[in-house]
Order: structure tokens, then sequence, then C-alpha cells
């Protein structure tokens, strides 16, 4: 066997070949590039993506060739980053720092020990922050694609709305490293679930890819489409249970979190926060001037009159709008949490995605015993 360079050498001098270095063959850049991209572990596009991407590349080149393009040049630049975040060191491999060793196991015991509030950028591992820039871009070239799929081609509305569920579903992915390092630092959990979840969260820091949030946002985004069209009536609380009727028929793990949760205050109060896009502070207060004046309900566009104050009740489905609202009763919960005020001290989604992962862990547990 030709085990080094030097190997084929002396085998080519013993017969009289000329050694011809593989790189005259291929694209030297080429290969670097392919290399380093198995190596970052992140996934450019899924198996799904690819194929999205090759339909809307045909649709292009029979309706708007001259757009062709900018796709290919925005997914090209999605290759390009990865390539450069595979030349930092993989998270789930035993890695020589400058002066210490890191190792998975290290990584996750060193997350689940850091209890320090604020932001913690400055001591997440170099490669979790450039891949969150990654998720980004990739989300915002998906978003341009809905965009190439609906102005520049033929496709009909089903087709289109593939591009835009599969941007929806990616930018559940990035919530998703929020909710994991709430959760993390949740002391009523189980080591073991918090283990898991640091898990959960390094592996999505490799690949910029979850499972558990691929099965997860389905549920949500239904949800929120359902709150979007039911359009509650303010004050009352008329419309809630409606929501919840309609919501509890679509999936089987939302049912159950419903039943078994809701009766739990903290959980009604994020509940009221997701379905009306205002904070706990603000229900308290628009149902305190409410009863005060004897209105019964009021509508959307009423609200901010009633507060005196700009507020964001309107809803779409853009998942822009669903991650600002999100991020907003993201960080209003963090602030009760540190400042001890009443009110849920995390979002409807941190809820959801423990229940389903204490329910996962559950039948694990239950899965492991049975074999015994």
């Amino acid at each position: 066997m030709l085990r080094s360079d030097t190997d084929v050498v002396d085998f080519a001098k013993n017969f009289e070949y000329t050694p011809v270095s593989i790189e005259s063959f291929f694209d030297k850049e080429k290969i670097e590039n392919d290399i380093a991209l198995q190596n970052t572990g992140i996934t450019v596009l899924t198996p799904y993506q690819e194929q999205l991407a090759d339909e809307l590349r045909k649709a292009l080149q029979e309706n708007a060739p001259e757009r062709l393009e900018i796709l290919d040049d925005r997914l090209s630049d999605l290759k390009e980053l990865a390539t450069a975040i595979a030349h930092f060191p993989s998270l789930l491999q035993r890695t020589n720092m400058s002066n210490s060793v890191r190792t998975p196991e290290a990584l996750v015991e060193s997350i689940i020990s850091y209890q320090e509030d604020g932001d913690t950028l400055l001591h997440m591992p170099s490669k979790a922050i450039l891949g969150k820039g990654f998720l980004v871009t990739k989300i915002h070239t998906f978003y341009s694609m809905s965009r190439l799929a609906k102005n520049y081609t033929s496709m009909d509305d089903a087709a289109v709305k593939r591009y835009s569920d599969e941007t929806v579903s990616m930018m559940f992915t990035l919530m998703a490293e929020d909710v994991y390092l709430n959760l993390m630092k949740d002391k009523t959990l189980s080591m073991e679930l918090r283990r898991q979840l640091a898990n959960s969260l390094i592996i999505l820091w490799e690949h910029r890819s979850d499972q558990n949030i691929s099965d997860i946002a389905p549920v949500l985004q239904s949800v929120w489409s359902a709150r979007r069209t039911l359009a509650p009536a303010f004050g009352t609380m008329m419309g809630t249970s409606e929501l919840l009727l309609v919501s509890i028929q679509m999936d089987a793990q939302w049912a159950q979190f419903i039943k078994q949760r809701l009766g739990d205050n903290e959980v009604s109060q994020a509940m009221e926060e997701f379905l009306f896009g205002l904070s706990y502070e603000q229900i308290q207060r628009l149902r305190a001037i409410l009863k005060e004046q004897g209105v019964k309900a009021i509508g959307r566009d009423e609200v901010a009159a009633y507060l005196g104050e700009r507020v964001k009740t309107d809803v779409s489905l853009d998942y822009r709008d669903f991650y600002l609202l999100y991020t907003v009763r993201r960080d209003n919960a963090r602030a009760r949490q540190r400042l001890h005020l009443p009110g849920p001290t995390k979002t409807l989604e941190d809820f959801f995605i423990r229940f389903v992962l204490e329910k996962n862990l559950e039948k694990q547990l239950n899965d492991q015993a049975a074999k015994v």
C-alpha cells in the first residue's frame, strides 16, 4: 500500500514513470473547499433544500434566465461562508487550545455551570458565533428564493409556499439557541435534561440544524397562524378558548401540553403574551383600565390608544415579525427573572420545548428500563 507522497515517488522511479500530482487534474481550490465543508459539520443545504434550489434554478432558466445568476451567487456565498467557518475547530472533537485542551464533555459541563446574567456573547465558542451568522445568511437567502419563485416563475402558490415555509423553519432553529440557553439556567430541571439540552446546543452550533426544532417548528407555526386568524377580543380574553380549541386539533404533543401545563400560572401568562402580542405588564394595565371604564372588550387597533403608547398588536405571517415579538417576550421574561418581578419568567416557546424534551427523555428512560 502507498502510504505517503514519498511512497508514490519511489514507486514511480522504480517503474520509470514520471509522478504527476493529482492537483494537475483537479482544481486545487475546489478540493480544499470540499474538504473544508466536510470537516466543518455545517449543513450548507439539506437534501430537501437542494431539491428546492434545483427546482427554482430550472424554473428561472425557463422564465427569467437573467435572474439565475442572482440565485447562484447567493448559494455560492453560503458555501464560501461555510468554508471559512470550517477552519475553526470542531466542537464535537477533542481540541488543543492555546493553553488548554477542550473536549465536548468539558464544554457541556462549562455551559451548564455558567449561571451569570447578561449577554454571553464573549463566553461562546467562535464557531457558535460564526455559525449563527451563517444561519441568518441562509434564512435571508431562502427568503430571497421565495421572492424569486413568486415574482419570476410560473410556480403555483403551493410550490412557492415551500420556500417561505423552509425560511420559517430555519427561523425556529435560530430561536432554539436562545431557548436552550434559557432552559439550561433553570435549576428546577433535572441535571440529566440540562446535559441533554447542552448536547443539543453543541450539535446545533456544529451543524446549524436541529432535529428537535424541526419536529416542533410546524406546531408553533400553526399556533402562530391560528393566533393571526382568530383576532381575539382584548380585555376579556375572549378568543383564547377559540385559539386553544383550534390549535389543540393540530398536534398530539401540543394538545397534551395544553391539557397538562396550561393550569400553571406562568404558562397561562406566557400564553396570553403570545396570543395578544402584549407584555404581561401591559395586559394587567389594560385590564385595569377597561374594568375602570366599564368596557368589556376592544379591538386590536384600539389597544395603543387605551394604553397611551405604541404597541405592535397587528400580526402577520412574516417570519421576521414572529422572531421580533419572540425576542421582546424573551427579554421581558429574563428581566422579570433577574429583578424578581411578577409575571412569566419564560416564553411560551420555552415552556413548550421543555415539555416536549421532558416527554422525550421520559420515553427514553422507559424504553431503557423495558430492555433491562
